[in-house]
């Protein structure tokens, strides 16, 4: 579906809120009202969304931006737009509501976040600017902190490539009416220049370095009408991979070695910010060169989500081959950096904060919301701890970091401990091991249990590699990477139920959705039943 054909059907979808509603009046003069809503265009192009869920508030989330293709379309004034939380869809019983300025210096975004809610219920939401009203999003709150609830349904989603399919699992992400979705990374995709044509789009040739190229891609992004639905079912929670900023960068280097690096990186921090609910206060000083994304999330005592961030604070890759930075494959053998105490992927604060979180959690399940596989994915058969050869962008490359987390997952005594990423865009179920590079697993026992998906839309390796690798390693129970698509997570008290939700075909909107394969990890049984 090309990028016209996508921004048609949103727009088809919301006519009908372009109505004037006489109810609503006008808190500035007709002129500057004319101007706000750009001489008819709808300013809510790229729909609303909500997120960051406590059990009395929630983020709520929408920009002004009259055509998603187009930036300057929208003049550069701070508009007023109203807001409004109802108990219901009809917004018969609206319990709060006010005004928040969409200003020109973070893109004519709008963060709300709601307070005085109830815990443990479905609220809608919707904007206005004007005689114009947004989608009507729906959220909910998280439960009571004491509260055991009978079940969470979660999603989780990550690696969109635009030009390499449709949002067709979004739609079937909005369809599974989740109570909270986990986006793992590579919301947007840098990465380029390079040659690519999907069928109705134009060549791709250049990636973004400033902070209007960031905007406009998230703009693209966010103007697809399944992406908008999945943002309207149901509250997010969010972090970055690489991608948000540039392919395989680590803390402030990239790829090219560039030494204004931290300045791009600061602007796609900020177009990030200015596009996600996040419950996250923007720098008062203007500079979003560091933006912290860690995050700790409660569902009352049934599960606590650790968010974590493994791009910011990271060590630069190891044995990074002359001129370039970024990731390599290396064998342990011909990397002995690999091997150093100092080198981190979260950063010391980040890490005390994790253990904190882990030791002090009294939830049922204490989930590990982070970008990549965490279980050794081995490129060769291993034999002896230093035979293999492993991808350096990925826990892999740091496998002291990995034991740091492991020692302190297995320290804290945080109960049925799960880890779920993306960014391989693969499909992988395994089990963590106390010791990650120790092979006699009968001295060595599961403490953790994996489960990574597959992307949105962006492609992988052939599934014979994948299969081959999963025999290589035999705590990887399961590997697909030949289908695209999302997980389906429902978490009680007494088990998590995995589902591998596989698309027919990315390339059609209209696809069919498929189980791929199903998973149980049982209370108190770490590793896959």
């Amino acid at each position: 579906m090309d990028s016209r054909r996508r921004v048609f059907l949103l727009k088809a979808g919301r006519a009908a809120s372009l109505a004037t509603l006489a109810d609503l009046a006008l808190p500035w003069p007709a002129a500057a009202a004319r101007d706000a809503i750009g001489n008819g265009a709808y300013p809510f192009s790229l729909g609303v969304a909500s997120g960051s869920p406590l059990p009395d508030a929630v983020v709520i989330w929408t920009r002004i931006l009259h055509d998603p293709l187009n930036a300057a379309a929208t003049a550069p004034l701070a508009y007023p737009v109203r807001w409004e939380v109802a108990e219901d869809e009809g917004f018969r019983s609206v319990v709060a509501s006010g005004t928040a300025s969409a200003t020109p210096a973070l893109a004519h975004s709008v963060h709300v976040d709601v307070t005085g809610l109830a815990p443990a219920r479905w609220y809608w939401y919707r904007f206005m600017l004007g005689a114009a009203v947004s989608a009507v999003g729906r959220t909910r709150t998280a439960p009571a902190p004491d509260a055991l609830p009978a079940a969470l349904t979660l999603a989780v989603g990550s690696c969109q490539h635009w030009e390499f399919g449709s949002y067709a699992a979004h739609r079937h992400i909005a369809a599974a009416a989740p109570d909270l979705v986990a986006f793992v990374g590579d919301y947007i995709y840098e990465w380029g220049p390079y040659q690519l044509r999907h069928p109705g789009l134009a060549v791709r040739t250049a990636e973004s370095f400033t902070l209007a190229e960031y905007r406009a891609r998230y703009a693209q992004y966010k103007s697809d009408p399944d992406l908008q639905a999945a943002h309207h079912a149901a509250p997010w929670i969010v972090t970055w991979d690489d991608h948000e900023v540039a392919n395989d960068y680590a803390d402030d280097r990239d790829e090219r070695l560039d030494p204004h690096f931290i300045e791009r990186r600061a602007a796609a921090y900020q177009a990030f910010y200015e596009h996600m609910p996040l419950r996250v206060a923007p720098p008062a000083s203007g500079d979003f060169a560091h933006l912290r994304m860690y995050q700790r999330y409660d569902w009352g005592r049934l599960a606590r989500f650790h968010v974590l961030d493994d791009r910011q604070y990271r060590a630069y890759h190891a044995c990074q081959p002359a001129g370039r930075g970024g990731s390599s494959s290396v064998y342990l053998r011909d990397c002995p950096a690999l091997l150093d105490e100092r080198r981190t992927m979260l950063g010391a604060a980040q890490q005390q904060w994790l253990a904190q979180g882990l030791q002090t959690s009294r939830a049922r399940w204490n989930i590990l919301t982070q970008q990549t596989l965490m279980a050794p994915d081995s490129q060769v058969p291993v034999l002896r701890a230093d035979d293999g050869r492993y991808w350096t962008d990925g826990w892999d490359g740091y496998p002291m970091a990995r034991q740091h987390l492991l020692d302190a997952l297995h320290d804290s005594g945080a109960a049925n401990p799960l880890v779920i990423g993306g960014d391989v865009h693969t499909f992988y179920a395994a089990e963590l091991h106390r010791d990650a590079l120790r092979f006699d697993a009968a001295r060595n026992p599961v403490i953790a249990t994996e489960f990574c998906g597959t992307s949105i839309t962006s492609t992988s390796r052939p599934q014979e590699r994948t299969a081959q690798l999963v025999a290589m390693n035999p705590h990887i129970k399961f590997g697909r990477s030949d289908r695209r698509g999302f997980m389906l997570l429902t978490i009680t008290p007494q088990a998590t139920t995995t589902l591998f939700q596989a698309l027919d075909d990315v390339h059609d909107p209209a696809s069919a959705l498929s189980t791929l394969a199903s998973f149980v990890v049982r209370d108190g049984r770490p590793g896959i039943a």
